[in-house]
């Protein structure tokens, strides 16, 4: 593949890739010859797997990735091929045996059996292999335990990589690296001896701090599910929260972390920030329906561009092709409260994303007039995509966000329960295509007018 000129950094991608395969069906009824499920209809689709995918999903981030992967000449190494060379640069490593294959069986999108086959490891390095690592400027290395890491690993401890994501078959990372992103129950597996069990932060961080010692990494971040993830130096461990709580296929969300980050740190981020943006990433991404919802490989980067994470239309349309409820809420938000607060949370709470449509500075100025808002649009968005319940912000300057609705069309208009049946105009648009106006609760006494009069009178 040629190179995009995106003004980010490129990447280069050292591990082991897999040929990852979804069988998609609907299951009904139990087989009359073993208690098991019976899955029809099944429609297959493939895309690339463990180092593969965290390079393609670099790539489509619009970052140019080189990948240094075992590949051969088998079914599954071709089909894996075709599916990476119209987005990166692909160095192959020669394999021993057949490229690993992963099957996952779907019944309602929901896995329910995982075939695994074929045990090919890299063999050697090339040399090939060996000069593009050594002009790399950023590299991640992505550790499956099938011989890529291993082969080049003399290599890595004289250039250490920017991101290493262990995996349980791999081996540790080498000294040096500057971000280490194991998983909490690979945390606990690497750590050493005195490692502590159990699933809460306290543990997270023992075992951070020490793999942090024993690794000799500039940091370790344990990737914490729906709960973020915790980054730790050695001592005082951050804790970066996910914006919000997703319950979806979380396939994949790892690699979606750690090409994140390895990107963010190439562009010259700190460690903090980058872990920033992976949790924020791997939050969107299982929201989106995680590695099976992506869009296909076989399009290529000029079909299929890497998708608009801040774009509230985009987000609205991946959440309905996931057959999921997008939920919509407006205001002028102009100093936000604990009514707002809680409005939004409840309306976070009904469906699965939640855009909230802001008015522009002049359209609060023509309906609350001179003097407002107290603060300005870019704040007010701010403070909007600080809070965890809110997945996105779409401003309006109209004085009310028909037009807007109709471009997002969601499936629930979500109101404070202070406005009347009468005072809501947007409600017959949303019949248009069968979305639904509602009043939530709102707290009594709190309003940005009663907090503003407060705070005068305060100043006389």
């Amino acid at each position: 593949m040629t190179g995009r000129t995106t003004g980010k950094a490129p990447l280069v991608v050292v591990g082991d890739a897999l040929l990852d395969r979804d069988l998609s069906g609907s299951a009904d009824r139990l087989a009359p010859d073993a208690p098991v499920p019976v899955v029809a209809e099944c429609a297959e689709r493939v895309r690339p797997g463990g180092a593969a995918l965290a390079a393609y999903l670099a790539a489509r981030d619009g970052r140019d990735v080189t990948l240094i992967t075992g590949m051969g000449d088998d079914p599954a190494g071709r089909a894996l091929r075709e599916l990476l060379e119209p987005w990166l640069t692909l160095i192959p490593l020669p394999l021993t045996g057949t490229l690993p294959e992963k099957t996952r069986v779907l019944a309602q999108d929901r896995p329910v059996v995982r075939l695994d086959r074929g045990g090919g490891r890299v063999r050697e390095a090339t040399d090939e292999a060996r000069a593009a690592l050594r002009s790399a400027r950023a590299v991640l290395v992505s550790d499956y335990g099938r011989g890529a890491a291993d082969a080049l690993r003399d290599l890595l401890a004289e250039r250490p990589p920017l991101v290493w994501d262990p995996h349980p078959r791999g081996g540790p990372p080498v000294p040096g690296t500057r971000l280490a992103t194991p998983a909490e129950k690979e945390a606990l597996g690497f750590a050493p001896r005195d490692g502590r069990p159990g699933g809460g932060l306290n543990a997270a961080a023992h075992n951070a701090a020490a793999l942090v010692r024993d690794w000799r990494v500039a940091a370790v971040t344990v990737t914490l599910g729906s709960r973020g993830a915790l980054l730790s130096y050695g001592e005082h461990p951050l804790l970066v929260p996910a914006p919000a709580a997703h319950h979806g296929d979380s396939c994949g969300a790892g690699d979606r972390f750690a090409a994140t980050a390895a990107g963010l740190l190439a562009d010259g981020a700190l460690v903090g920030e980058a872990v920033e943006g992976a949790v924020g990433a791997a939050t969107a991404f299982v929201a989106a329906g995680g590695a099976g919802a992506l869009p296909p490989a076989e399009d290529g980067p000029e079909a299929a561009g890497p998708p608009d994470t801040d774009d509230p239309l985009a987000l609205a349309a991946r959440v309905r092709a996931q057959h999921g409820t997008v939920v919509a809420a407006g205001g002028c938000f102009d100093l936000l409260h604990a009514g707002h607060v809680g409005l939004l949370q409840a309306a976070r709470r009904l469906g699965d994303c939640l855009v909230v449509c802001v008015n522009s500075d002049a359209s609060v100025r023509r309906r609350k007039g001179d003097g407002r808002p107290v603060n300005p649009l870019a704040d007010r968005v701010r403070v909007l995509r600080a809070l965890a319940c809110v997945d996105a912000v779409a401003v309006f300057d109209e004085d009310t966000p028909e037009r807007l609705l109709g471009d997002l069309r969601p499936d629930v208009w979500v109101k404070g329960g202070d406005y009347a049946g009468a005072d809501l105009p947007e409600a017959g648009l949303l019949q248009e295509w069968g979305g639904q106006a509602v009043l939530l609760p709102y707290l009594d006494g709190r309003s940005s007018t009663a907090l503003m009069a407060r705070a005068a009178e305060g100043v006389r």
